[in-house]
C-alpha cells in the first residue's frame, strides 16, 4: 500500500438533502455520475495528483461508505475515517475532529460533491510557496455568495449576492474583487491551535475572523471546469 505523499481530507458526511430522492437510501458520496460514485472520482483524482494519505469524514449511511472503500482495497493508498456518529460537526468541526490524522503537515480539504479538473498538486504547492495559514481555491463564476479579495489575492471579506449583506475583514477603502469559493482548500496544521473551542462550527465565519490577523490566500483557477454535484440540477 502506498503511504508516502501528501495528506488530504474528503468531506463526505453531509445528509445530501439537495440530492433527494437519490440520497434516500445511500449517502451523497456514493451517488453515481456517469456510472462512477462521486467519492471514487475524488479519490482517484487526488491519488493521481500525489495525495496518498486520505481521511474521509462520514455520518449519513457511514457504514456504506466504509464498506465501499474496503471493497476497493482502499484504492491502494492509506484511507482512514472520521466518524461523526452523534451529530454532524459542520465543516470546521469536521476538520477539527480529524486533527489526529492531519496535524503533522499541510493538508488538502476537498468536498466530495465537487467535480472539477483543478490541479490539486498545483494548489498545494502554491500554498507551500507563500506559507499562509490557509489557501482557498476560487474561480470567476456566478454564485450566490462571494468571497472578496484584494489585489494581492488575500481574503478581505464575504458578500451574500442575494441580500447584499457584506462582511469585511477590515474597513480599508481598497477595491475588492468578488470571487466564488470552489470548496477546495489547503491548510497549515497550525490552524488547529486557532480553531474555536466548540466542537461544532462552520468554516467561513472562522476564516473571516482569522483573516484579521493571518493572511488567507485565494488561488484562482479560472480556466478549470467546476460543477457542484450536490444538487439535482447538475444531474439534469
Amino acid at each position: 500500500m502506498q503511504t508516502q505523499g501528501y495528506k488530504a481530507m474528503i468531506l463526505a458526511a453531509g445528509l445530501g438533502t439537495r440530492l433527494r430522492p437519490l440520497t434516500d437510501k445511500k449517502p451523497k458520496a456514493l451517488v453515481e455520475w456517469e456510472g462512477i460514485p462521486l467519492l471514487e472520482r475524488v479519490i482517484l483524482k487526488l491519488k493521481s495528483q500525489g495525495f496518498s494519505q486520505i481521511i474521509i469524514n462520514v455520518h449519513h449511511h457511514a457504514e456504506m461508505i466504509m464498506d465501499f472503500v474496503s471493497s476497493r482495497a482502499q484504492f491502494g493508498i492509506r484511507i482512514e475515517f472520521s466518524h461523526e456518529k452523534e451529530e454532524l460537526l459542520d465543516t470546521g468541526g469536521g476538520i477539527a475532529n480529524a486533527a489526529w490524522f492531519l496535524n503533522d503537515s499541510s493538508f488538502l480539504v476537498y468536498n466530495v460533491d465537487v467535480n472539477s479538473n483543478i490541479d490539486a498538486d498545483v494548489l498545494y504547492r502554491a500554498h507551500l510557496s507563500h506559507g499562509a495559514i490557509a489557501t482557498l481555491a476560487v474561480k470567476d463564476r456566478v454564485t450566490t455568495r462571494s468571497l472578496l479579495m484584494n489585489r494581492e489575492g488575500i481574503l478581505k471579506g464575504w458578500r451574500d449576492n442575494r441580500s447584499g449583506k457584506t462582511i469585511l475583514v477590515d474597513q480599508g477603502m481598497e477595491q475588492l474583487t468578488p470571487i466564488a469559493f470552489s470548496a477546495v482548500q489547503v491548510m497549515d496544521p497550525k490552524i488547529f491551535s486557532l480553531f474555536p473551542r466548540q466542537k461544532k462550527f462552520p468554516l467561513m465565519p472562522f476564516y473571516l475572523e482569522l483573516a484579521k490577523t493571518h493572511p488567507i490566500y485565494l488561488h484562482r483557477h479560472d480556466r478549470d471546469s467546476w460543477v457542484d454535484m450536490g444538487k439535482l440540477e447538475s444531474y439534469a
